[in-house]
């Protein structure tokens, strides 16, 4: 006979008094992730590496530390490498389209941000000053002097040789004129008609000579106010020039290792001196309302893009929304006279642009779903460079004035976060992704529970709780927590690796602990948490136990039915899981090898599930009908199931009521099995075994426990058990029972109460085997029966035929 597992196997319960510490207090914090060191290995190398293209994908559960041990180590690998240069963008006066990028060093892009910045607000005051100073207005009015007595000069000359030919220049408000003249009057109309032809002949004549003169003098005059122009404008640049030797010396001097920074400078110069009558001021403007009223003082100014200005070593960058702008940066617009304008002052870094000389982790997920994102990384650090990217313009979708600032070399690692899923899909899919992720970091889901492990991850807990400013923890609610992370794990010899659950579970103990006016973290708060964790979420556990326990859907716990046993199956929704009893019938007749999986005919049955079916026909035609043809068709079905059933976990059950129903010994009801059956008729470990066996003990349980009900599990799974205490006091008093089987043959016995025997239809002695074989004969015989009477019907009429 098989023995049910013990009560002390049915959970490996974590001892407080094995644990190194008495309480939070006085553990050690634990800094590293534990039971990682495989995926701390990758990620230590990755950062290590110098090389550009060796950029990591980190994949694993969320919630098991990842980002925690990444930006770890990469926090402790950049603060040793060289601190990142600063970047700017300056004003391009060749062609403002295309903005100018100057790299500095750390700490010294602010400073010359500053410096611009001074620089124009002293020009804007000192170019002024130099324009209204005595100097500037004296040289100004001799200039004036000189070229007023050069015109004054001309026509005086020209009016004394008029009237020397009997002829009056005359200033008219309409310009200069010739008039006839005597004694210097001007002659009216009938005086001139007056005088002879040939004096009126000749006053005409010299009339027509000095028109001639006056326009080449007034040409002269033309050409006098353009070089008086000319002078004046040489005057502004001078002073302007001595202006900017003053504001400029120091700037230059300052910045002479740097040949961009010095190459604007002198482009500032240029313009500045081309363009001196945009500083002038009226004296009694302030500044601030100055710089509003001419916005193009900007263009001397510097867009610090980028300050590193902060702690030594590189940055590291955790960029939580990836977009397009927020990768690669972006240009803004403003309104300006209806008009959507931009300038290289409009320009706004990304995350590449931050983290440029460090680290980047992005969440992979994130990265993909926002459109054209993944694209621009890859250009990007394939190029090795950031380039500023206009999607309305790149996909004509606005028409706005728009920038090709320089792109900024790169140098980053960049770092992805993501399911292993997504890993190999990329990995399969796209062939960049191979060049530029070549080293991954694979998080395991849980790590072992050793003495050392427990021991870590002990200390991991107290950590959290000293980080999360909680309430310390005894020794009672550690070995609590433990439990938990191993039950997680769905393994006793486990540890989930999935902290972030850890974390919320003390959460919530921290807050019931406070609740009661505790110093500490006790056990039961730990309990207590983990029940309102559940309670929380029991809604349609609730729901299908009542119906259940209404018989809405029929489960039998007592009795015995042929061909009817009771399977198991898990419900999953999101991270709470749970299972319940699902009856599942097997009807056998005569027919021709045919097992039919009603869930798979009605297309509610998974690939696996089939399988399964598909697996435990051939144990029955491999044992059974070795040397004949299999005379059998059977049928199986999951009772009230409406919706897909997949896994093969209940391969076992089915094969044990085929075999019932075959053998037509009934199955006791009491007892519900799981497992998965191969060929030979061995019995494969399954998942989520814990909630399977707590599933069928909760309505066992309402209807009243009376030492009859039990679970079969495959033996493989004896060390996943993590039980309830309710489960295990209920073994304990001998109320319920788990056992474990090797073998199809193993299960028959326990659910049958009868030996298992072998498949000789002669064997003498009572067995579910032997019931099988005999059936199987019967089945066989009135096949072979059949067969003969259809072959004698056709002899028959084929020799009426013949004697016709």
């Amino acid at each position: 006979m098989i023995e049910p597992i013990s009560p002390e196997r049915l959970a490996q319960r974590c001892d407080p008094a094995s644990l190194p510490f008495a309480e939070f207090a006085v553990a050690a914090p634990l800094e590293e992730v534990v039971g990682q060191e495989r995926a701390a290995e990758a990620v230590e190398f990755a950062l290590g590496i110098e090389r550009q293209d060796f950029h990591l994908f980190v994949m694993g559960p969320t919630g098991s530390g990842r980002h925690t041990l990444v930006e770890r180590v990469a926090r402790t690998r950049t603060a040793q490498w060289p601190r990142a240069s600063d970047w700017l963008y300056v004003h391009n006066f060749a062609q403002p389209h295309n903005p100018a990028a100057i790299e500095l060093p750390s700490g010294r892009g602010a400073a010359f941000k500053q410096e611009m910045r001074e620089l124009v607000e002293e020009l804007a005051a000192t170019i002024p000053a130099m324009f209204e100073s005595e100097e500037h207005a004296s040289r100004v009015e001799a200039i004036d002097t000189e070229f007023r007595e050069r015109h004054e000069h001309a026509f005086t000359a020209l009016g004394e040789e008029a009237l020397g030919q009997g002829v009056a220049l005359l200033r008219t408000p309409s310009g200069f004129s010739f008039a006839p003249a005597r004694d210097g009057e001007v002659l009216s109309a009938e005086e001139f008609n007056a005088l002879p032809p040939d004096q009126r002949q000749r006053i005409e004549s010299a009339i027509v000579a000095l028109q001639s003169k006056l326009e080449k003098i007034i040409r002269e005059a033309m050409r006098w106010r353009k070089e008086r122009a000319e002078r004046i404008k040489s005057l502004n640049r001078e002073m302007t020039r001595i202006a900017l030797d003053s504001a400029m010396g120091e700037l230059k001097a300052h910045y002479a290792p740097f040949p961009k920074v010095i190459a604007h400078l002198e482009a500032v110069e240029r313009d500045v001196l081309e363009n001196a009558d945009d500083f002038h001021k009226p004296p009694e403007m302030p500044l601030a309302a100055f710089f509003q009223q001419q916005p193009v003082l900007r263009r001397y100014e510097a867009n610090l893009l980028v300050d590193h200005s902060g702690p030594d070593g590189a940055p590291v960058v955790v960029l939580d929304h990836p977009t397009h702008a927020n990768l690669v940066g972006r240009a803004d617009h403003v309104a300006h006279f209806g008009m959507l304008t931009t300038d290289f002052s409009l320009i706004k870094p990304g995350g590449l642009h931050r983290a440029n000389g460090g680290v980047l982790m992005i969440d992979a997920l994130k990265l993909l779903q926002q459109p054209f994102v993944w694209e621009a990384l890859k250009r990007a650090l394939l190029r090795r460079e950031i380039r500023l990217e206009s999607l309305s313009e790149m996909y004509s979708l606005a028409s706005t004035a728009s920038l090709d600032p320089d792109p900024i070399p790169l140098a980053v690692k960049v770092v992805l976060f993501g399911e292993r899923r997504l890993y190999y899909l990329l990995q399969a899919y796209d062939p960049d992704f191979d060049r530029l992720f070549r080293v991954v970091a694979d998080f395991a889901d849980s790590v072992d529970r050793s003495v050392e492990g427990v021991a870590r991850y002990a200390r991991l807990i107290a950590s959290v709780a000293r980080r999360e400013n909680m309430l310390a923890l005894d020794r009672g609610a550690t070995a609590r927590t433990i439990d938990f992370a191993s039950r997680a794990a769905g393994d006793a010899r486990k540890l989930s690796a999935q902290v972030e659950r850890v974390v919320q579970l003390l959460g919530e103990a921290d807050h019931l602990a406070r609740m009661a006016g505790r110093a500490t973290i006790l056990a039961k708060d730990v309990e207590s948490a983990l029940h309102v964790q559940r309670r929380r979420v029991e809604r349609a556990h609730r729901s299908v136990q009542e119906a259940i326990l209404r018989n809405h859907m029929l489960i039998d716990t007592s009795g015995a039915k042929i061909g009817q046993v009771n399977g198991l199956a898990v419900f999953e929704l999101g991270n709470h899981a749970f299972a319940e009893p699902m009856r599942i019938t097997a009807t056998t007749r005569l027919g021709e090898g045919h097992v039919v999986d009603i869930q798979r005919e009605v297309e509610l049955g998974g690939a696996i599930h089939s399988k399964g079916v598909m697996i435990l026909a051939a144990f029955l035609a491999s044992r059974f009908s070795r040397n004949r043809p299999y005379s059998l068709a059977a049928s199986l079905v999951f009772e009230q199931t409406y919706s897909r059933v997949d896994g093969d976990s209940a391969s076992l059950a089915e094969l044990c009521a085929l075999l019932s129903s075959l053998a037509g010994i009934p199955i006791r009801q009491a007892i519900a099995v799981t497992g998965s059956v191969n060929q030979l008729g061995e019995v494969q470990p399954i998942g989520a075994v814990n909630e399977k066996i707590e599933g069928f003990f909760d309505i066992c349980e309402a209807r009243g426990l009376n030492g009859e009900h039990a679970v079969i599990v495959p033996a493989a799974n004896v060390e996943h058990l993590m039980l309830d205490e309710k489960v295990i006091a209920a073994a304990r008093t001998g109320h319920f029972a788990v056992y474990a089987v090797r073998s199809v043959d193993e299960a028959i016995e326990l659910l049958t109460g009868m030996p298992a025997g072998t498949a000789d239809p002669l064997e003498r002695a009572p067995s579910v085997n032997r019931a099988v074989a005999r059936r199987l004969d019967e089945l066989w015989t009135l096949r072979a029966n059949l067969v003969r009477q259809a072959g004698a019907a056709r002899s028959g009429r084929h020799a009426r035929r013949n004697e016709q």
